[in-house]
């Protein structure tokens, strides 16, 4: 028996998510008394697996098939399957991202396993049940979970846990599936690739988000000279993507993209109920916002009463010549 755990491979590393979930797992299987399996797409040197051994995984396996290009998660699922029924695992763990919560309903199915999506705590393990928790009505309350089943699949909500590197290794090995039967039904006529310059949202840990206030696109530069200051991610609110003014994949919220960075910083956001939904894990929330009254003060660890236009612009002078006097 082995907990296997699914990691990705991005900009010719492993992902911060995917380590995670990696240590997750790993403390996990040490409860049980077992292993971990990490499995991932084969896309390059193989020297860019040590860091699954480093964050607690005992083996890599590597599977390479064209069925598996294009986020294919009928693909990916029927090959997690097979692995799993090799390895003889019980336990699948996954980061609570995009591709993944395509995948882990797929292979619960197959797998017949109970499933809790985006877990934010280790699981409570005993006679053969685990006991789950994650965040709900907008991350005011939280729900706890108790699967049953013999397997079991759970996804970790991304930035739960800091990633732990140790001296641990890893052996890896390439593996055969066989996806003969797996019929492709959507055709991927084009891909649009992120600037990979910049820091990937979902796993920022600095991210500096704006809203409406910024009463223009034009005006967007103080975000980014703010968020390059820092090395932080940028994000908006939903009506500014909605506008058009930033690209869909920064729109943090209910309805897009959960983040939670060790700190969030709202320029000109007011707060609604739906934006906090994705940000209310953010370890500290800076607010910036003219009006005293808006609802994102409630929900702020610290608030700027002030204009934005006059406020961002000093903060990141202030912080370029902090960091000029500190190196």
């Amino acid at each position: 028996m082995s907990v296997l755990v699914y990691t990705e491979v991005s900009r010719n590393k492993i992902r911060k998510s995917s380590l995670e979930a990696v240590n997750y797992a790993a403390h996990i299987a040490n409860q049980l008394s077992t292993t971990v399996t990490a499995v991932t797409a084969n896309g390059g040197d193989a020297s860019i697996f040590a860091e699954l051994g480093k964050a607690g995984a005992n083996k890599v396996l590597t599977i390479s098939d064209e069925k598996l290009n294009d986020g294919n998660s009928a693909a990916w699922a029927m090959a997690l399957d097979q692995i799993a029924i090799v390895d003889g695992a019980s336990v699948v763990i996954f980061s609570h991202d995009i591709m993944s919560k395509a995948i882990a309903p797929r292979l619960a199915v197959r797998m017949k396993a109970g499933i809790v999506a985006g877990a934010v705590e280790y699981p409570s393990i005993a006679d053969g049940k685990f006991t789950v928790r994650k965040n709900a009505f907008s991350g005011k309350a939280t729900t706890v979970y108790v699967i049953h089943s013999e397997k079991k699949i759970i996804t970790l909500l991304p930035n739960s846990y800091p990633v732990q590197l140790n001296g641990g290794t890893a052996e890896v090995v390439a593996v055969a599936i066989d996806l003969s039967s797996i019929a492709i039904k959507v055709i991927v006529k084009e891909l649009k690739k992120r600037d990979t310059s910049k820091i990937s949202l979902p796993e920022a840990e600095l991210v500096v988000s704006a809203g409406r206030g910024m009463k223009d696109p034009k005006n967007w530069g103080i975000v980014e000279d703010l968020a390059s200051a820092i090395g932080a991610a940028t994000a908006c609110s939903r009506p500014i993507s909605d506008m058009d003014w930033r690209p869909h994949h920064e729109h943090v919220g209910q309805t897009g993209i959960t983040v939670r960075p060790n700190l969030y910083i709202a320029i000109g956001i007011s707060g609604a109920i739906q934006h906090l939904a994705g940000v209310s894990g953010s370890k500290t929330i800076v607010v910036i916002n003219t009006d005293k009254e808006a609802p994102f003060f409630k929900s702020a660890d610290y608030g700027v009463i002030g204009d934005a236009f006059e406020v961002v612009p000093r903060l990141t002078e202030a912080i370029k010549k902090f960091k000029s006097s500190h190196q």
